[in-house]
């Protein structure tokens, strides 16, 4: 999974440098923003949305400079379910760790292959449009019969 992070650090490092000599008080009228948010700003605080543009519209940069990609790891249901059990202040880190062990030897035993949820049959029907009047709707009753047929056989492995 990938997100976006706001660079804070960045953006308050420009803003000191553009500013230069200017009093924090001029940048801020000049950028229309407040003298306490600019100060908070600046010393890395992140802003609303509505002063993020302010500032960097006076900056004379794109917002989008501002945000990093960042891969964040997926974690499974069961790195959850032990990430619990070891902030439970009811368990020692020992029985945590007991408790733990058991869930992943269940779960090894018994989690199946998760094959990935695709249609076992996909069909567009361009057409439809010049169908006469109520063919469509038996059609897609047809289609519908026989994808819940095809799930039906899949489910019970004769497909």
């Amino acid at each position: 999974m990938e997100t976006e992070r706001l660079a804070i650090g960045e953006l308050g490092r420009m803003l000191k440098e553009r500013r230069g000599s200017l009093s924090i008080r001029k940048a801020a009228a000049d950028a229309g923003v407040s003298f306490s948010t600019w100060s908070r700003v600046e010393a890395g605080s992140q802003p609303d949305l509505a002063t993020f543009t302010r500032l960097c519209t006076w900056l004379g940069v794109s917002p989008a400079r501002f945000f990093n990609p960042v891969s964040e790891r997926e974690t499974s249901p069961l790195d959850q379910a032990i990430s619990h059990l070891r902030t439970d202040p009811r368990l020692t880190a020992e029985n945590s760790a007991k408790i733990s062990s058991v869930l992943r030897d269940m779960y090894e035993a018994l989690a199946r292959d998760v094959v990935p949820a695709r249609p076992p049959v996909a069909c567009h029907l361009r057409a439809t449009s010049v169908m006469r009047p109520g063919v469509p709707q038996r059609l897609a009753g047809i289609l519908n019969d026989m994808h819940d047929e095809l799930v039906r056989q899949i489910e019970i492995g004769e497909l």
